[in-house]
Parts: structure tokens; sequence; C-alpha cells
């Protein structure tokens, strides 16, 4: 785990991260303009899916396979990291959020794939699936955010003294 609190890998997963949020906004066109990711209500996550084209289900898959694959491994990485870094004795703690965040997100990932591949649908576990990324994701960006006021505190204060 300390291989996530290196410099250089909290600033590539940082860069990781811009870079595949980017990329939702790049290719949302290619799927409609609308994700999977972003609905919890398990009848408007079929509306939507009924309502692709063959090609937008298509790259719509393949952006969840590629894309939506990476940003929660560099979010919840990132989250991660500086939780385990800049919390001393409560890091693991402070890192679980992100962890089990980066879980969640991938997991809803399985169902989305299912369901763009006509496996299975499975969508009615979006209900709590999204529900709880989004509660979990808030709770590690706010953990994040604050792991970066402490390392701001202490970069100051050792600058004082």
């Amino acid at each position: 785990m300390n291989f996530l609190t290196r410099t250089g890998v909290l600033w590539g997963l940082f860069v990781l991260m811009v870079v595949s949020g980017i990329g939702f906004g790049v290719t949302s066109d290619l799927v409609g303009g609308k994700f999977l990711d972003s609905i919890s209500e398990p009848v408007l996550a079929r509306e939507l899916l009924a309502g692709l084209t063959p090609e937008q289900a298509q790259a719509h898959l393949w952006i969840t396979l590629s894309l939506d694959t990476i940003y929660p491994l560099a979010y919840g990485g990132l989250f991660m990291g500086l939780a385990l870094r800049f919390f001393d004795e409560y890091r693991v703690a402070a890192a679980m959020p992100a962890a089990l965040t980066a879980i969640v997100d991938l997991t809803e990932n399985m169902v989305q794939v299912l369901a763009l591949s006509g496996t299975a649908d499975v969508l009615d576990s979006k209900e709590w699936l999204t529900t709880l990324k989004f509660g979990l994701f808030m709770m590690a960006a706010v953990i994040a955010l604050v792991a970066l006021g402490i390392a701001l505190y202490r970069r100051v204060k050792s600058r004082s003294i």
C-alpha cells in the first residue's frame, strides 16, 4: 500500500483521473449523451438501454470496459493514497471508503456490461449500487480533501519553524 503514497504515483493517478474524466465528456455523444452510470433507478436505466441504437450500445459497452474501468481505479487509488499518506494512525480507516467506492463502481460496471451485451438484466441492483457508489465517492472525496488540508498544514508548519 505504500506504493500509493508516493508523490509521483499520486500525481500520476490524479492525471489519469482527470484525463479519463474528460474522456467521458468527449465520448458522451457516442452513447446518445447519457451514461448508465448516472442512473440509479432501474426503470430509467432500462429505458435508456432500450433507446440506444446497436452502435450506441456497443460504444457504451467499450467505454464502460475501458474508461469506466480506468476511472475508478484512478480516483480510488488517488483517494486511498492521500488517506494512507496523511492520516497517520487512522490511515487504513480513512482509506476504506475509497477502496469500497472503487469496488462498488467496478461491480456496477459489470452489471452494466451484462445489460449492454444482452447477457443478463440485473439492473435492479443499480438502485443500491449506484446510490452507494455516489455516497461512498463523496465520503472518499471529502477525506481526500481533508488529507490535502493536512498536507498543506504540515508544509506551512514545517516552513515556519
